[in-house]
């Protein structure tokens, strides 16, 4: 396995469109969203650690989660728990986690991937990120998957790329803000468009670089602690400066700005499972088309349904078609799929009328 080869989990983020499953305390990352036996951070860490070294793979999260990824991911060591104090986009903890690299091997060449994504064929994505590596380790280049779309999604970003290229890496003229439902007919039509995933590549010299063109006081802010970096000191460093950094996202911060990105467009399917419908659709159907997990469902007239209960609770549908019916403890949500963006405005309602401990 190449020692130069590191990864950089992402795993910060709250899921709140999985409300109930997900939660502030536990989001969607920590659970088993598939009934496949592993939670989703799982099944991303086992992927990336088919070419990755277990010691080189970095988990990005907040310090209330410190204890849910050490107790999921067994091979991973304290010191590979990367822990913000506080929210501040992607920016600078991938900034803060390239430093960290860059000072244990100057050679590193780094993925930052989301931990909760899905991924049937993993040999295909570990051949896709390889050979952007091998890109990455050659030249001062950005390098990014984007996936071949296939109907045109509102809730992505998009990655535009110049048409006239036979390589497999495709120079990125620009990145494209999620659009409305008409330009993105437009962006499919045209065929050099991909859905932005959020699976950037890079060597730690380059993206650090990019930093100290694009974004001078983010690098000034965390280069200042590169002494501390690796060491015990290194805690209080990030204590005292992280609130400071600037709250971007990577994509404002960087790829915006840079010259030299390219994408490669993925050979494997892949679901960001960003909502219970697209949860639906990654999961098999029984004859009345509703997909199920953990659940004993009796149904009658009931169709296209995202039924998940406690493992083995009976749960008696009947007449109710395109619902997520979610059972937890103390919530039960029966909610119509084609509102399935509300969830996240019915949680910020369930909190005010109930409190947080339902969140």
């Amino acid at each position: 396995m190449n020692k130069n080869y590191y990864a950089v989990l992402m795993a910060g983020g709250v899921g709140s469109r999985f409300w109930p499953i997900s939660t502030t305390e536990n989001p969607k990352q920590f659970h088993d969203m598939l009934g496949a036996g592993q939670s989703l951070i799982q099944k991303t860490f086992q992927r990336l650690n088919k070419f990755v070294p277990t010691e080189n793979i970095l988990i990005l999260t907040n310090e209330r989660y410190n204890d849910l990824v050490l107790e999921q991911l067994p091979l991973v060591k304290q010191e590979q728990v990367v822990l913000e104090p506080a929210m501040r986009n992607t920016a600078p903890c991938i900034l803060y986690a390239a430093l960290k690299i860059q000072k244990m091997n100057p050679n590193g060449v780094m993925i930052v991937a989301p931990s909760d994504h899905w991924i049937e064929d993993e040999n295909a994505f570990a051949s896709d990120v390889i050979e952007c590596f091998d890109k990455c380790e050659k030249e001062e280049v950005l390098c990014t998957l984007g996936i071949v779309p296939t109907f045109p999604n509102t809730g992505f970003g998009y990655i535009e790329f110049e048409k006239e290229n036979d390589s497999t890496l495709k120079k990125v003229n620009q990145f494209r803000e999620k659009p409305d439902y008409e330009t993105a007919k437009e962006f499919v039509a045209q065929g050099n468009f991909l859905w932005n995933a959020g699976i950037f590549m890079w060597s730690v010299n380059t993206i650090v670089k990019a930093f100290k063109n694009y974004q001078p006081s983010q690098y000034e802010l965390f280069c200042s602690g590169m002494d501390d970096y690796n060491t015990s000191s290194e805690s209080k460093f990030i204590k005292e400066n992280y609130p400071k950094a600037e709250n971007i996202s990577i994509d404002y911060a960087i790829l915006e700005q840079s010259k030299s990105i390219y994408v490669r467009p993925a050979t494997f399917d892949w679901n960001d499972l960003g909502t219970w419908g697209s949860l639906y659709d990654k999961l098999e159907k029984d004859s009345d088309n509703n997909a199920v997990v953990n659940s004993k469902v009796l149904s009658q007239d009931a169709h296209g349904n995202m039924i998940r209960s406690p493992k083995g609770k009976i749960v008696v549908v009947d007449s109710l078609e395109d619902y997520i019916i979610v059972d937890k403890e103390e919530v039960l949500l029966i909610y119509p799929k084609s509102k399935e963006q509300d969830i996240k405005q019915v949680l910020a309602k369930v909190k005010d009328k109930y409190g947080d401990k339902y969140a």
